[in-house]
């Protein structure tokens, strides 16, 4: 079973992209993240007619998250847990049924848009922080159930100097504050695995590159959209990688997608 996830950066807009990528790569499980769009916008019967069951929770011209599954679903969470004020379309929470699994029956997924949280001298910093507290708290629940979890999506964080083309450049930036890493590493601590960073401890492994100054040319990149997979979907893991191909499209978004295979 692959699951992906990707920040398509407006769904309408790169539409074509998309359904390409969807087509060639055929994940069963799709996470989106800055879709970009409300439902009564969202393609719909375009998604569906490449056999994916759809769910989303799309927020006008920003944000937007939505799950494409081969398989049917039940969402479970329309919004993260832990501050009911804030209404930013960032998350979405679904539990995928499997009756032929053999290992398991049920994977529960999430796709994640985090705050980019910049400039850090503003009260976006600080709102960028708690999210990630509730993110890590709500977690830390999903870890009691004993399933497998992939937690999906842009986070928004480049954990290490590994995943920053230039770390020092970027030291302040929200992106790697050493704040930003430490909510990171503690999802990690709680017993979730970064899925690129079993197989891969090297450098220039991004899943992002910004739109200006020939990035995506020079290969100036951040590794910023993650997997990161409960212990007993960790167990299944049997490959991720980043799939570079949408980003070398005409009009691609800024982002790429990474995936991973699990065994059933």
């Amino acid at each position: 079973m692959t699951v992906a996830t990707f920040n398509v950066n407006s769904l309408r807009a790169r539409l074509a992209n998309i359904i390409s990528w969807l087509n060639a790569a055929k994940p069963d499980v799709a996470l989106l993240q800055e879709i970009k769009c409300q439902e009564s916008d969202f393609p719909r019967l375009e998604l569906e007619a490449l056999g994916y069951h759809v769910a989303l929770v799309g927020q006008k011209s920003y944000n937007g998250v939505a799950i494409l599954s081969r398989q049917k679903f039940e969402v479970t969470s329309r919004a993260l847990p832990g501050d009911e004020g804030d209404e930013h379309a960032r998350y979405l929470e679904a539990e995928i049924e499997h009756p032929e699994g053999e290992i398991w029956k049920s994977l529960r997924v999430a796709t994640i848009y985090l705050p980019n949280g910049n400039p850090v001298g503003t009260a976006k910093y600080p709102y960028k922080l708690a999210w990630m507290k509730r993110l890590r708290a709500h977690a830390a629940t999903l870890l009691e159930r004993e399933q497998p979890v992939v937690l999906g999506g842009d986070y928004n964080v480049c954990p290490t100097d590994l995943d920053v083309y230039d770390p020092v450049g970027w030291a302040e930036d929200a992106l790697c504050r050493p704040e930003s890493r430490a909510q990171f590493r503690s999802l990690l601590n709680l017993g979730y695995t970064d899925a690129l960073r079993a197989f891969y401890t090297d450098g220039n492994r991004y899943t992002f590159w910004d739109y200006q100054a020939g990035r995506w040319q020079r290969d100036q990149g951040l590794r910023i959209d993650h997997l990161l997979l409960s212990p007993q979907a960790a167990d299944r893991l049997r490959a991720c990688e980043i799939d570079r191909t949408p980003r070398g499209l005409e009009k691609p978004s800024d982002h790429t997608p990474i995936y991973c295979q699990l065994a059933l």
